[in-house]
């Protein structure tokens, strides 16, 4: 029945390209909905995650996909997105131990997520290591294109074989880039490297806040472009994006394929 179920899945997500009024829709909510901060308004077990629901919803797959033991994200703020990865991984480690008939202990686990920011503001590094997740959650601080940094990354993923990546974090082309020249290639094959905010380049000019450095042009969608150009490890999982249809992360979704 399952097979059945993502038969009947693709068929429908084939039929969308000639959805015109669909993708219009789709389009128009992302534009209307981008200046009001729609995105700020979720959250995952009690931190803000700044994701629109259909982009968590395809981090869960992926994650169930995949079944990482190491997710490195890029961005923090106020770590909705880390929670989200580390509960994902107390799933995955639950259902293995439902599998093998053993006992789950939610405090031992090999599998963990990294995330890295710039900036760890005090209150929700604070609210971070007093979540119940905290104990899956290592934070590094600085700049993810910093030489010492993306050493301790790749250190870091030494030790692990399946490794996911999320790159949302300074949305500039240079500096997406640099992260995807640094972190990508830890990505397993088989896995993801998701660039968020690659919607910045469909978006009409006036849409996005004038104070940020980033823009038609000068983004993550540019960036990976310019990646891609140069790297035929990754393809763009475009059944992803036409499964949405609402997504800031269009041609975003990386698969690893060798």
């Amino acid at each position: 029945m399952m097979i059945d179920f993502e038969r009947e899945v693709e068929e429908r997500v084939a039929s969308y390209t000639d959805e015109k009024e669909l993708k219009k829709a789709a389009n128009d909510f992302m534009i209307a909905s981008t200046l009001p901060k729609y995105s700020y308004n979720f959250s995952w077990l009690s931190r803000p995650i700044i994701q629109y629901p259909q982009d968590i919803l395809a981090m869960q797959e992926i994650i169930w996909k995949v079944k990482p033991d190491l997710i490195i994200e890029t961005g923090i703020a106020h770590g909705g997105s880390l929670i989200f990865s580390a509960s994902m991984l107390a799933q995955l480690d639950m259902c293995d131990a439902i599998e093998n008939g053993e006992v789950f202990d939610p405090k031992i686990s090999k599998r963990k997520v990294l995330g890295i920011d710039i900036d760890i503001r005090s209150h929700n590094r604070r609210a971070i290591e007093a979540h119940p997740m905290s104990s899956r959650i290592s934070m590094l601080e600085g700049s993810s294109i910093d030489e010492s940094i993306i050493g301790q990354v790749r250190e870091i993923a030494k030790a692990y074989s399946k490794v996911l990546v999320f790159l949302d974090s300074n949305h500039t082309h240079d500096h997406v880039l640099a992260e995807l020249e640094a972190y990508a290639g830890l990505t397993s094959v088989g896995s993801y490297c998701v660039v968020f905010d690659t919607i910045v380049e469909d978006l009409p000019t006036g849409v996005l806040s004038s104070d940020r450095p980033w823009g038609k042009g000068n983004n993550p969608k540019t960036a990976v472009w310019d990646f891609l150009s140069r790297n035929s490890m990754f393809s763009i999982d475009q059944f992803i994006q036409n499964k949405l249809l609402i997504t800031v992360s269009p041609d975003g979704y990386l698969y690893r394929t060798r």
